[in-house]
């Protein structure tokens, strides 16, 4: 009671109120009573003193409880009231192993784990005080708290609108961390546990190591040089007693059965009874031979085709009968030998995708079976075709199915004898064993083998003519087949059957039979001792005396001997003799290995060994007395077989004798062996044909071993000892660990009100070459979110402090989800397959990869850099050129007469009013294709001076002044860019707030015009309503905006003077966009840049007046904006505008103005791409019809700022392709902050180049070029062709020395579009200058560069330019301000979410980012939301895979929670501090320990 807290120390509490709490406790312990009830109760017993125990709050006191009855007064307790002890599935009861397990649990009382959080609703908004202008003094503010780039409608997903600094209401306490983001305590302190749980140094401290260039080495696990090894001598073979050759056993078991059938009719030979215990038929041994001739004659003489028999001595028959009638499987199993035919028992299929059912189907197949026979009442179950017919199952051969009750039957004739020759090395039957991965494969059992097993089982058990046996086993295979069909008939003994069904409605059945029967044998398995161990209690009048052997088939289950023990308690008053209890071992493969005998049988007496857990791991056997934690008591399966020998080897490699004491793999030579899998030469080989050898490789018998696949040993007396099965062994590390021992372990951590105790699976999957433990279990329904949780960490912390080993998964499943095996039980490579393939649906997962994953690569030490002028050395000597490029020169292209005249675009606009005032400049189209504005020269002229004259005279401002300018993308937008121009103002342009979407979009368009210090806002009508709108109040003070001035109807007005700039430098327009790691950045753009950037685009795409283009872009920044309302001014073609929003009600517009305007250019963005090919994929002939023809496009760009993406490109291209688009027409552009276009394929000059490189080099900032499809290769495609007047060179991040041919390192770029620098209120440019004006470190000093901030190469290609140059080819391989630096390595986080992708159909997007060191995951789920847990551990694998690092947080969102900017590009620092600020709403998520 000392766990309860102080209050009931102090008060000294009456004998018989101490007694009654002891027992509440013990019913609370072992799920009898709930926690509520049990608070109820406890609240009722102790209100009589209640005064001295008031404030403690009893669900308070309640979690220090410790689980299980307090140990002082339990004990005590248990004689008074005897209590079921359904404690847990007594085939793992150990009250040792919990003792054990409560001992280990104390010792992690105090460590608390982060629970996983499920999606309860919605959460509110953020509020109105989220927002609070940037600080204006420092460099481009970081928006990275969610004021992000709001975005159009046609890809619009919510972005967390939180504002950095001031506390949000109704948030509780608001934490700074890292970067002084405001986190959501909830999320952050259960990262701050995860981190904390995380601390314990898990892995060996690291030995001295090298780096590879390119091998990333996994660490080698090294073994423990204090590892227990064997020490004794080598073993012998061991060898059973002969088989008796005096006995006169019949030469064949047919001969028995015809012997009995014709000279003892009468006898019972089989009794089946009904679910309700009664006997529903006795077969007599003259009908068993009556019957079986009956069927052998119908199948060899009645089922013909064609006159020819469909029926060949030695076919495959499948035998298909229900666990409920042992008769009728008996009739077909002994008809089919009489027939010379090769029964093979299956189990009936309930569904057409029953769990393994595919391959059994795989069995039939392999087998060759076409015919199979069944009941009628059985064939009227199964699943039924539409013709009536049984369906075909998933996998199966066709069958003819033949039913065998006797009106089907034909009598044979009075002289017919079948002509059975039952003896010798022929196929008797098929058995299918299925194996530790799911595939099944039939064991062939030889008649000879078949019988030295019946006489062997008959001399070992000393069955006798007349014994009654009582069989529970499954009849169909293994010992119920060997026992209760093949030697009981054999010795002409009856059997009586008790179904599995009749188990779970009365466990006691099988007890009453043995005692209504007087049976002198039962064949039973541990838990049908469990079961009718918790159903005795009422049963006074059954008594066990008759028996002289209980068989225990599963006694190879070391735990079986707990059921033993407390069955032997329990039934010892009731007649039932210590000396019964016969534990046996049996294989598939070598049939029985090993049988207990009683006394009176010549067995010695039974022994039991203490093993320490620890020296089994090692395969080593140390009887442990001492250490009390972790051991496993085994209990001895009895003697070798009779004529067998039997030895223990190595499992694994050349099959060595193992020492005395070793653990090894169990191998048997006896003639009661199996001979072979059935058509499988090869694993037959290993399996069956295995000649052990001495140290000294000399082999220890001249007669091949067969494999059991049992893991023992011999003890003393000859006895042998399993330890477990090969099928459960899980090798972690250099480890072995069983998966039933980890099953005891996970059953013994109390309460077990919170899973179903028989429906644990265990087993491994390989994850980074290593086998991993996953446990999944089925949740009670009643189970909470939290009880469930912590009974995962307990479970974990058990099974790591008895078994020193990690659980990489722990999985909870709904009630009745785990797939089943026949005959109860899970159904574990099922669950396995399911678990990898991602649906088992579980309902609560954790995984802990940081614990278990130890044999990660080192981390990488950043070794000593290599100074600049050694590197360019370096590569001088290697012949390396150094990494530098250039677009064609300017100075060749034209006459820069006209390049002076075009130096200022009002001036050009002048110009084109003057001379050709009619030709149209801009087309606009709406949703329906048709053309809502046009502009000509003169009509753009006269509409930008109207508002050049309403900015000075309205709104009175002066030359430089800046004005934002928020319009939908327009003419207006173009029109009031260059009213601006003309007034000497400069624009500045912003995506205008969406009106569905204000919270998170408008606090955006308040900060630039803030951070721009914009005097004027001119906008439409609409707009400026919205902007002051009730709603806009809400989220921003509406009192702060600057002027606002509506173009709508502004008077037609002639403006005196249009401003003329006294120099090319004077700022032109500021360029604002947020970057996507959240960073709000605006540059400067003179006019010198901006005619500069309009002459390269119109050299390179080849612009003239006569020329049309059509752009499907964002006009706000960067390269959209340029194309959208400089460039046709520039050179005067005529842009055919497609504002992006319209294509969210006509996918196709983009496509369609295209083909309609036979536009030779076009740009557009990858969100507009990735709208096309996925909603225009599948209706390529459906645009043919509507004359959509795409053949007239030269080139089609994707203007974007990262790595290209050419699984998008190239899939657009093969979907279009029909629609005539060139294939070779799609390419992308790059551009950045600094020089919004570097590179752009334009019209002429060599196609774009592919490459492909290893991503483990990447990770190193190595490039290292490989062939397509080999492992670890990623594709990177040229990012267009380095425009005119751009030169490009690589630099080192941290030298900031040039770099040669094919290294990577930052793309810097010298060009005279370059923008100016950053716009910051105090002109404190200082802070990046460098970013545009960097100077390499050596070599060329003098050249000023500007730093574009992305990781990139050049490489030198074999085409040649227009120039007849060889070709540089540029490739982006991605933002340094994006990678994320772990272990030493730096990762590009698309590569990252690309495997997360493919990990499951389920993921439609996903996005990383890193949180004080954690890799978090960010996954949307499109699928249900009960599939979301199977994501989980697919994603670490995955990650751990291919990319070496440990997931630490894995969150699961709806479709669109991602925010994606205008031009398709992930804000990951958005996302991440909406996931801070818990303001994503989550499906799940799941903190990996």
């Amino acid at each position: 009671m000392a766990e309860r807290g102080c209050p009931l120390e102090a008060v000294p509490l009456p004998a018989e109120v101490r007694e009654s709490l002891a027992e509440l406790e013990l019913e609370l312990s072992e799920g009898d009573i709930t926690q509520k009830g049990y608070e109820k109760k406890r609240a009722k017993l102790l209100a009589r003193y209640a005064p001295l125990i008031q404030g403690a709050d009893p669900s308070l006191q309640a979690e220090s409880r410790l689980p299980g009855p307090a140990p002082s007064t339990a004990p005590a307790l248990r004689p008074q009231k005897p209590r079921p002890s359904n404690t847990r599935d007594e085939r793992f009861r150990s009250d040792v192993h919990t003792e054990a397990v409560q001992a280990a649990l104390a010792k992690y009382r105090e460590r608390k784990m982060p629970m996983p959080s499920k999606r309860r609703s919605a959460l509110a908004p953020a509020s109105a005080e989220a927002y609070t202008p940037p600080d204006l003094h420092a460099d481009p503010p970081d928006v990275t708290t969610g004021l992000g780039q709001p975005r159009h409608a046609y890809r619009e997903r919510p972005q967390p609108a939180s504002g950095r600094g001031a506390p949000r209401a109704g948030s509780g306490s608001v934490l700074e961390t890292a970067g002084g983001v405001p986190v959501n305590s909830r999320v952050s302190s259960k990262i701050q546990q995860l981190l904390n749980t995380l601390k314990r140094p898990k892995r060996p401290p690291l030995k001295e190591f090298f780096v590879d260039d390119f091998e990333e080495l996994l660490e080698v696990q090294q073994p423990d040089p204090n590892q227990p090894k064997p020490e004794g001598s080598q073993m012998a073979v061991l060898k059973g007693e002969p088989l008796a050759a005096s006995t006169a056993w019949p030469p064949s078991l047919l001969a028995a059965l015809r012997q009995w059938g014709t000279t003892q009719p009468r006898a019972p030979c089989l009794t089946a009874l009904d679910t309700a215990g009664k006997a529903t038929c006795t077969l007599t041994y003259g009908k068993l031979w009556s019957r079986s001739l009956k069927l052998a004659y119908t199948l060899l003489n009645k089922l013909t085709s064609k006159n020819e028999r469909l029926l060949k001595p030695g076919d495959r028959v499948a035998l298909v009968f229900p666990n409920s009638d042992p008769v009728m499987f008996t009739v077909a199993f002994y008809g089919c030998l009489l027939a010379e035919l090769v029964p093979v028992p299956i189990e009936v299929p309930l569904t057409r995708k029953d769990a393994g059912s595919q391959q059994i189907g795989f069995l039939l197949g392999s087998c060759g079976v076409a015919l199979a026979l069944t009941t009628d009442a059985c064939q009227k179950g199964l699943p039924k075709a539409q013709t009536g017919e049984v369906a075909t199952f998933k996998g199966w051969p066709p069958l003819t199915w033949l039913v065998i009750d006797g009106k089907h039957l034909t009598k044979p004739p009075k002289d017919w004898h079948p002509s059975a020759q039952d003896v010798g090395a022929g196929t008797a039957y098929i058995e299918y064993k299925t194996s530790k991965e799911g595939s099944t494969v039939g064991v062939a059992v030889s008649h000879a083998s078949l019988l030295a097993q019946c006489q062997a089982l008959t001399q070992a058990c000393g069955y006798a003519e007349a014994e009654t046996l009582t069989n529970v086993l499954d009849f169909k295979r293994d010992a119920g087949l060997w026992h209760g069909v093949l030697t009981s008939v054999m010795n002409r003994m009856h059997v009586v059957s008790v179904p599995y069904a009749l188990m779970k409605v009365n466990p006691l059945s099988w007890i009453q039979k043995v005692c209504a029967y007087k049976a002198r044998a039962a064949l039973v398995k541990s838990r049908d001792m469990h079961w009718s161990l918790l159903a005795q209690r009422g049963q006074r009048d059954v008594s066990l005396s008759s028996l002289r052997m209980l068989i225990v088939a599963d006694g190879a289950n070391p735990w079986s001997i707990s059921s033993c023990d407390a069955f032997l308690n329990v039934f010892q008053s009731r007649g039932l003799r210590p000396e019964v209890v016969c534990p046996c071992a049996t294989s598939p493969e070598a049939l029985t290995v090993a049988i207990r005998r009683p006394p009176d049988l010549g067995g010695p007496p039974p022994r039991r060994a203490v093993l320490s857990m620890g020296g089994l791991s090692h395969g080593v056997i140390r009887v442990d007395a001492e250490e009390k934690l972790s051991v496993l008591t085994v209990q001895d399966v009895g003697q070798v077989m009779p004529g067998a020998s039997v030895c223990v080897v190595k499992v694994e490699g050349t099959p060595y004798l193992c020492k005395t004491d070793e653990v090894g793999e169990i191998c048997v030579n006896s003639s009661t062996a199996a001979a072979a899998y059935y058509g499988l030469l090869g694993i037959t080989k290993s399996v069956f044909e295995t000649v052990p050898v001495t140290v000294a490789g000399a082999p220890v018998s001249d007669r091949p071993f067969t494999r059991t696949g049992l893991l023992g040993f011999i003890g003393p007396d000859d006895l042998v000892f399993v330890v477990g099965k090969l099928d459960g062994l899980m090798v972690v590390g250099a480890r072995r660990h069983n998966a039933d021992d980890i099953v005891a372990t996970a059953l013994a951590v109390e309460p077990m009100k919170f899973v179903y105790r028989g429906r644990i699976a265990v087993f491994s999957v390989t994850v980074l070459h290593d086998d991993r433990i996953v446990l999944v279990a089925e949740q009670r329904p009643d189970a909470s979110e939290e009880d469930s949780f912590q009974w995962m960490s307990r479970v974990l912390q058990a099974i790591d402090s008895i078994h020193q080993v990690g659980v990489y998964c722990l999985a909870l499943v709904p009630a009745n989800t785990l797939p089943k095996a026949p005959l109860g039980g899970i159904h574990i490579s099922e669950t396995k397959q399911r678990f990898l393939e991602g649906v088992l649906h579980p309902c609560n997962v954790l995984m802990c990869p940081h614990t278990c994953v130890t044999n990660l690569p080192k981390p990488r030490q950043k070794q000593p850099e290599v100074g600049p002028a050694s590197m360019i050395v370096g590569n001088l000597v290697a012949g390396k050129r150094i990494a530098q490029a250039s677009g064609r020169e300017l100075t060749h292209l034209e006459d820069s007469d006209q390049a002076r005249k075009f130096l200022f675009l009002p001036d050009v606009l002048q110009w084109r009013a003057h001379t050709t005032p009619e030709h149209p400049l801009f087309l606009l189209l709406n949703a329906k294709g048709t053309v809502t504005s046009t502009a000509t020269c003169v009509q753009l002229h006269k509409r930008a001076e109207r508002v050049a004259a309403a900015l000075t005279e309205k709104a009175r401002l002066s030359a430089g002044a800046h004005v934002a300018l928020v319009y939908p993308p327009g003419l207006e937008l173009i029109a009031a860019f260059y009213g601006c121009l003309y007034c000497g103002c400069v624009p500045v342009t912003v995506r205008p707030p969406h009106p569905q979407n204000l919270a998170t979009t408008l606090p955006t368009v308040k900060m630039i015009v803030e951070v721009s210090t914009s005097a004027c806002v001119l906008t439409t009508q609409a707009i400026m309503r919205l902007l002051k709108s009730k709603e806009a109040a809400a989220t921003v003070d509406v009192r702060t905006w600057p002027t606002i001035l509506d173009t709508d109807d502004i008077p037609k007005k002639k403006l005196g003077s249009i401003f003329r700039p006294p120099s090319p430098d004077v700022l032109a327009y500021l360029d604002f966009s947020v970057s996507t790691t959240g960073i709000l950045a605006g540059v400067k753009m003179s006019h010198a840049a901006t005619s500069a950037l309009c002459r390269s685009i119109k050299l390179q795409c080849e612009l003239y007046p006569s020329r049309q283009i059509a752009i499907c872009l964002d006009p706000y920044c960067g390269l959209g904006f340029a194309l959208w309302c400089l460039c046709s001014v520039y050179s005067g073609h005529q842009s055919v505008l497609v504002p992006p929003p319209e294509l969210e009600s006509n996918v196709s517009l983009w496509l369609w103005a295209v083909s309609q305007y036979k536009a030779r250019v076009t740009f557009c963005s990858y969100s507009v791409m990735e709208m096309c090919a996925r909603g225009l994929g599948a209706q390529t002939a459906v645009l043919r019809t509507k004359g959509v023809n795409l053949s007239c496009v030269r080139t089609c760009m994707v203007v974007a700022e990262e790595r290209p993406r050419i699984a998008l490109t190239q899939s657009f291209s093969k979907l279009f392709r029909d629609l005539g688009l060139p294939a070779r027409a799609v390419s992308t552009t790059f551009g950045c902050r600094v020089n919004v276009a570097i590179c752009l394929q334009g019209t002429a000059g060599p196609d774009p180049t592919t490459v492909y490189v290893d991503t483990r080099a990447l990770r190193h900032d190595r490039v290292r070029l490989v062939e397509r499809g080999s492992p670890h290769s990623l594709p990177l495609t040229e990012s267009g062709k380095i425009l005119p007047g751009v030169k490009v060179i690589i630099a080192h991040t941290e030298t900031k020395g040039p770099l040669g041919d094919s290294h990577l390192g930052e793309i810097w770029v010298s060009s005279p579009h370059n923008a100016t620098g950053y716009y910051t209120v105090y002109g404190e440019e200082g802070l990046q200058a460098d970013h545009f004006s960097a100077r390499l470190s050596f070599g060329d000093t003098q050249t000023v560069w500007a730093r574009t901030g992305f990781l990139g190469f050049l490489r030198r290609t074999e085409l040649t330019d227009a120039s007849g140059e060889r070709h540089d080819a540029l490739y982006v391989v991605g933002s340094l301000d994006e990678t994320l630096e772990l272990r030493g390595m730096r990762y590009h986080p698309i590569d990252i979410e690309a495997s997360v992708i493919r990990a499951h159909r389920s993921v439609a997007e996903c996005a990383v980012f890193t949180w004080t060191n954690l890799l978090v995951v960010v996954v949307e789920l499109d699928g249900l939301e009960q599939d979301a847990l199977d994501l989980v551990a697919l994603v670490t694998n995955v990650v751990l895979e291919e990319h070496h690092l440990v997931v630490g947080v894995v969150v699961i969102v709806d479709p669109g929670v991602i925010p994606i900017n205008s031009r398709g590009e992930k804000q990951r620092m958005h996302l991440r501090d909406g996931f801070l600020a818990d303001q994503l709403d989550p499906i799940y998520v799941a903190y990996n320990m």
